[in-house]
């Protein structure tokens, strides 16, 4: 069972910095104890193909780099036309919802599906952000990526990119996202 294909997935893992590193990149975690840490951020599309990654301090807040990470999406393809800048519909948890992201979303044409905090339950929209999280989970077998071991932040965002691309090779290669394993 895959999702739509004009549907997108936002979400965000804390990695822990081992050695530190530039200050904006790093900050300390506010899940894990204050330790310096840093935040990817990570769009896919239906299929867990990764189409954006950002690299934050592990104490921005999420609200804040929505839009950096959507402008971020490379143009899609489509059959015929145009290639589309902005995905159809994104959907991420409540740790993207502020009152004002949704109107940005729609100025760029993306229709927002964020849950609400005490409104919406995580289980509604859980239907469609596994993937996301099944694609933050194959980044986290990357042996290098679990722990921040780079002091650089462009090294740290090299690293990101070679482990997406070869998540991509793999979706690619197998053909089908249910067949598809990182190992």
């Amino acid at each position: 069972m895959g999702v739509p294909a004009g549907r997108t997935g936002l979400d965000s893992a804390s990695v822990r910095a081992q050695k530190g590193g530039e200050a904006e990149e790093v900050g300390p975690s506010p899940v894990d104890r204050g330790k310096a840490g840093s935040k990817h951020h990570l769009v896919v599309d239906g299929r867990g193909v990764p189409l954006a990654v950002w690299l934050t301090a592990a104490n921005v807040h999420d609200s804040t780099i929505l839009e950096d990470v959507v402008d971020a999406i490379e143009p899609i393809r489509r059959p015929r036309g145009r290639p589309r800048r902005h995905p159809h519909k994104l959907h991420a948890d409540k740790a993207y919802e502020y009152p004002i992201k949704p109107a940005a979303l729609r100025r760029r044409g993306i229709v927002p599906r964020i849950a609400r905090r005490g409104v919406d339950s995580s289980h509604k929209l859980g239907r469609f952000r596994w993937v996301v999280e099944r694609t933050l989970a194959w980044l986290a077998e990357f042996r290098r990526l679990p722990v921040r071991y780079e002091r650089r932040g462009d090294i740290r965002l090299a690293w990101l990119d070679l482990a997406c691309a070869v998540i991509c090779f793999r979706i690619l290669a197998a053909g089908s996202p249910a067949r598809t394993s990182p190992t």
